[in-house]
């Protein structure tokens, strides 16, 4: 989830429209990503070298191969900013305008959006496209062992006065992120911790005035390895059916009438047969009473080791079908936020490169003026440069119409997203929220 930071109108078309024109995979793991192209000789030749042989190979076949559309598409709406056969001149041209009118909400189910304390143009974000979004998550806290005994570290990184000013603007709820960095078998055996734990976190949704947390734990649990364990896991699910209890019998001062909130980070499963540390659809059904939303990390597909697109949508389809089955759970799909990335990736092909922000993408598209190509597979855009260095380089950054599709995969569903982070992205990307 701790993505560095370094890292005329755009309405959008109806969810019916974009159903036509585009099929709905079919495809069930991460493995199925790669068996559905094999009709595609090519591609297959793309995919065993991006996973078997080294990266600097593997993306300068793909950037050579990688299929495109052949006929330019854009959505029915929006003057065709939203569209496939986009230049890098009209995004310089076109990424700080808005258009939209910022108060009105294009995305009707839930958008939490992730606010980090090392990048003020997160916070500018959140205030100027407020109506946008249901829930904000400043990322502020941490829930650490100390000793025998527990502390919940960050109430230093609070800005009540920019809480203040959110809340004149609009109705997004304020959930702070709580990661819980203590120890775990301390944590989940013993009852006295766990309690401390609970009462840690709802009294400082109390005397700050949050509407409550969203809460990281999943996957520091998974990194000790306690997962493994039956009784420990069973313990880890309690213990967040016991959390969320407590915040729903918690309200605010200001608003007697409403709840605390949980909102739960959780990891996209990368096999169709569940491992005992991933987060599968028997947890999201044992969690639904306690948890007010799933926060999916549908992104981070590839990396340095193996580059290529941040999140396929073949791959955020088959994630969601696991967790909802094919039909999907209208009782829980409301509940799960599709993860929607509004960083990139610059990957050198010698190795190395990371995350990239909106900022780094548009001085890359400057100085390199670079064809940018749409990617089918995937459904991303992507592009290549040589740096000074001669060193190759592959970059994958979202754009108009990789978000539009992603949102259509969520209403699909009958889901929400959750962003990270605002202000990584472009300022016109919040014309499709």
């Amino acid at each position: 989830m701790a993505k560095p930071t370094k890292r005329r109108d755009r309405g959008v078309a109806s969810s019916s429209a974009a159903a036509q024109n585009r099929k709905q995979p079919d495809a069930s793991t991460e493995q199925d990503v790669l068996s559905d192209s094999t009709s595609d000789r090519k591609l297959i030749l793309i995919f065993v070298v991006f996973f078997v042989l080294s990266p600097a190979i593997a993306v300068l076949v793909y950037l050579k191969y990688a299929p495109v559309t052949e006929t330019p598409s854009s959505s029915a709406r929006g003057g065709g900013f939203v569209k496939t056969d986009v230049t890098y001149q009209e995004v310089l041209a076109d990424n700080s305008r808005v258009f939209e009118n910022a108060s009105r909400r294009n995305f009707g189910n839930p958008v939490l959006a992730y606010i980090t304390p090392w990048n003020s143009k997160g916070c500018e974000i959140a205030k100027r496209f407020n109506s946008k979004f249901t829930h904000l998550s400043p990322v502020w806290y941490e829930l650490k062992s100390q000793g025998s005994s527990l502390t919940l570290d960050g109430r230093h990184n609070a800005d009540a006065e920019w809480i203040s000013e959110l809340r004149t603007k609009g109705d997004a709820l304020v959930l702070p992120r709580v990661v819980l960095e203590a120890l775990p078998t301390e944590l989940l055996r013993k009852k006295k911790q766990r309690a401390k734990a609970i009462q840690l976190i709802v009294t400082e949704c109390e005397e700050m005035g949050y509407d409550g947390i969203v809460l990281e734990s999943w996957s520091r649990w998974a990194a000790y390895g306690i997962l493994h364990d039956p009784d420990l896991r069973t313990m880890a699910l309690q213990f967040i059916q016991e959390l969320g209890r407590a915040l729903h019998s918690a309200s605010l001062e200001r608003n007697v009438g409403q709840k605390l909130q949980l909102v739960y980070v959780i990891g996209p499963p990368r096999s169709k047969e569940l491992e005992m540390h991933d987060f599968g659809p028997a947890d999201l059904q044992s969690l639904d009473g306690a948890v007010d939303g799933f926060s999916l990390m549908t992104y981070d597909f590839s990396g340095p080791n193996n580059p290529g697109p941040n999140a396929p949508l073949k791959w955020i389809h088959s994630v969601m079908r696991l967790l909802l089955g094919s039909g999907g759970d209208k009782g829980l799909a409301h509940k799960v936020f599709v993860g929607l990335n509004f960083y990139g990736n610059d990957f050198d092909l010698s190795g190395g490169g990371g995350a990239i922000t909106g900022a780094d993408y548009l001085s890359l598209l400057e100085k390199h003026s670079p064809l940018l190509r749409w990617e089918n597979n995937s459904e991303e855009h992507f592009f290549a440069y040589t740096d000074q260095n001669n060193a190759k380089h592959a970059v994958f950054y979202p754009s108009l119409m990789s978000i539009f599709l992603r949102l259509e995969e969520a209403r699909y569903w009958g889901g929400g997203i959750s962003i990270w982070e605002l202000g990584q992205g472009l300022d016109y990307f919040y014309d499709l929220l």
